[in-house]
């Protein structure tokens, strides 16, 4: 482990106190915590971490505070003690930050029978008991509980502890109510009853999904204006995730968020660790310079829910450090402060302290790459949580394929392409954006005639940003493709024919065709284009006898484009993507890096050879340059939890130096050591003998 010590936090009780939040302790408190838990055990748990700041439960749902609000249920076993101040006063004596917890999304009995319309009500009327524990109720998030209750319990903790901040878990609701007020008030707005179902093509859904983002605004900022009345220091901070980016309007997020929290705790089911790097790259695809902040939680995820255990060592710290690779924050978390289990606290000391180590170099640098992913925020707010997935499955197959490749990227949100970022990149991957507005594909016609590539592929831009079809690709024009028929699927045994000698269908030796896509659209292709895949029409997958294909290859699968600007666009008219992310093809995963490759035009910049897979992310500043390499190659990529850490072997780092600069010297800042470069044809190689979990390549220009 590197060297351990605590580490004060500066801009103490300021407005930028956030700035240096750079490593949390969360612990959330249970009912009988006040007689059982060890104060002391959790301010040594600050040390041991180099934690800078912490997140404590306070209340809502739970008092752990002698509070005086009416209705406020208190821990019956609080006695004449004060959990919550014991903590805060420990903290603040190591001179961290501190945020205090309040869940405001369930009350007990005596509040229910003070108040019942606080309670939410189910579509068939019926108030809602807690799923998990039904002794209790499930609030409603836009009543009077949220709009009058919890500010009086914001404005105790805000004037009675030393506190920066307070932020809320569970506070924008569970889906739609169906109370009185709800359905007269959202009746009165829209003039519909409230929708019986979530579906992104029902416009009474979309009137309540931007019903709902009202009312929630308008309660961010009601309850940052009564903490700021009392300390005009302190913030109130929502859970707003990535999917928070695209349910709220970004001038709400950017006036009362000055960073973005990630509660996505770790992996569950088949989900490959670098999923907690990409919440970083999400975070910053909206709000490039806003810090990031990766909350890990010490047990498993799944949906069985033992929120009191500890996983493996090495799979927290996995998840970890894919944030710390990726730009993110940590944060830990920790449900009941009674600790039967102290496995986790040295992995998660290990891992704190690689990230402090680290931060001297990585937080004076920018997140730097050639290429981007488009984040379909446009098109992932139609959807629920019942079909987000689903829409997104394209993305995540074309951010997996990237990550086998090697390929350095990022992220840009679809509602942040102003040219100034998009010009930042050569090729944005438009992986399935379904949804753009007339103004957005201006923006993207924009971006190749000045240069710029794109790569797109399944249904991007045939509807508008109201999901209303188009029928037709709006970005058709410009990739060289008119619509001939709409997506039809899912299909079976289709392929996809290589037709002639292109980059595109390079490496694919001894094949004639590959396996295709799922949903198919048919598109007619531009004479000027290039077609390096061909459609192989339909056949049967059975009888057996009956298996083969009737008819030569035709229509379009791949169209290659280059531009009077020097840009180049691609375009798949079938899912890539979300057929690579279910089958992991190994023909697919090749293509769709050749298509990037191709649309790049030249070598990329950074180049990282060797065997195993690594998560890559590039940094820079005018000094220098850092590439953080992660290391996925252990037994369990993509299901955990992981047991062990296979090491990877060497590695060679491939940077072109920048114009008016040369090679000054290259570190590696784990090993602590220098490295081993040479200079060659305009670039520096870079030897990095092996690695365990993490290494970052600090180069130094002159």
């Amino acid at each position: 482990m590197l060297d351990a010590k605590a580490n004060a936090a500066t801009n103490l009780r300021s407005p930028d106190w956030y700035k240096s939040a750079t490593r949390w302790t969360q612990l959330t408190l249970v009912e009988d915590d006040p007689i059982r838990f060890d104060p002391a055990f959790w301010i040594d748990v600050f040390r041991r971490t180099r934690s800078n700041a912490t997140c404590l439960s306070a209340g809502g749902y739970i008092a752990y505070y002698p509070s005086k609000v009416p209705l406020h249920y208190v821990s019956k076993h609080i006695g004449d003690t004060d959990p919550f101040g014991t903590l805060v006063d420990g903290a603040r004596h190591l001179g961290m930050h501190v945020m205090a917890r309040v869940d405001p999304h369930a009350i007990h009995q005596e509040a229910a029978d003070a108040h019942p319309e606080w309670i939410a009500v189910d579509r068939d009327g019926n108030k809602r008991r807690h799923w998990a524990f039904p002794e209790v109720w499930v609030t409603c998030a836009y009543s009077d509980y949220n709009f009058r209750f919890m500010p009086q319990v914001l404005e105790e903790i805000t004037a009675n502890y030393d506190i920066d901040a307070i932020f809320a878990n569970r506070w924008q609701g569970h889906g739609v109510c169906y109370c009185e007020s709800c359905k007269a008030n959202f009746h009165a707005a829209t003039g519909y009853d409230l929708p019986r179902e979530a579906n992104p093509e029902d416009p009474v859904w979309m009137a309540w999904a931007a019903w709902r983002r009202t009312i929630l605004t308008r309660l961010v900022v009601e309850w940052d204006a009564v903490m700021k009345r009392i300390k005009p220091h302190t913030s109130f901070i929502p859970n707003m995730g990535s999917v928070s980016l695209m349910e709220f309007d970004l001038d709400v997020i950017e006036r009362y968020c000055p960073f973005l929290c990630v509660d996505d705790q770790g992996r569950h089911g088949t989900e490959p660790i670098w999923m907690a790097g990409r919440n970083g790259k999400r975070m910053r695809a909206t709000f490039r310079d806003r810090p990031a902040i990766l909350i890990t939680s010490i047990g498993p995820e799944e949906v069985y829910r033992w929120k009191d255990s500890v996983t493996t060592g090495p799979e927290m710290q996995a998840w970890i450090d894919n944030g710390t690779t990726q730009g993110l924050l940590p944060w830990f978390t920790k449900f009941n402060g009674v600790v039967p289990d102290t496995r986790w606290v040295q992995p998660v000391a290990d891992s704190f302290g690689l990230h402090a180590e680290l931060e001297p170099v990585l937080s004076t640098m920018s997140p730097a790459a050639e290429i981007a992913i488009l984040d379909p925020a446009t098109t992932l707010r139609h959807h629920g949580q019942d079909t987000r997935a689903t829409a997104e499955a394209d993305d995540l197959g074309i951010y997996h394929a990237l990550v086998e490749a090697r390929i350095p990227f990022e992220m840009l949100s679809d509602q942040a392409m102003t040219p100034e970022a998009l010009d930042r990149f050569k090729v944005l991957i438009l992986a399935n954006s379904t949804c753009l507005s007339d103004q957005q594909i201006a923006a993207l016609e924009a971006y190749v005639a000045r240069g710029g590539s794109l790569v797109a592929a399944h249904e991007t831009s045939t509807r508008t940003e109201l999901n209303r079809p188009r029928n037709a690709i709006g970005l058709g024009p410009l990739l060289g493709v008119t619509l001939a028929a709409p997506a039809r699927g899912p299909v079976k045994n289709t392929y996809v024919a290589i037709n002639g000698k292109h980059p595109i269908s390079a490496g694919f030796e001894g094949a004639s065709r590959i396996i295709g896509g799922t949903r198919l659209l048919a598109v007619e292709a531009a004479p000027d284009t290039e077609v390096p895949f061909l459609y192989v029409p339909d056949f049967p997958d059975l009888p057996m006898e009956e298996v083969y294909p009737r008819e030569a290859p035709r229509g379009a699968a791949v169209v290659a484009r280059t531009h009077q600007s020097g840009g180049r666009t691609v375009y798949f008219p079938w899912n890539i993507g979300g057929v690579f992310k279910e089958i992991l093809a190994e023909d697919h995963a090749r293509l769709i890096a050749n298509a990037v490759l191709w649309a790049l035009g030249k070598r990329p910049d950074v180049v990282v050879a060797g065997r195993e897979i690594l998560d890559i992310a590039v940094r820079e500043n005018a000094e220098g340059m850092a590439i953080v390499l992660h290391n996925l190659n252990n037994p369990m990529m993509m299901k955990g939890p992981i047991r062990t850490v296979f090491p990877a072997g060497r590695q060679t780092v491939s940077l072109a130096i920048p114009p008016d600069r040369s090679f000054r010297r290259a570190r590696l800042l784990v090993a602590g050591r220098e490295a081993n470069a040479h200079v060659i044809d305009g670039r520096v190689e870079i030897e990095v003998p092996g690695l365990e979990t993490l290494e970052a390549v600090h180069v130094s220009w002159s």
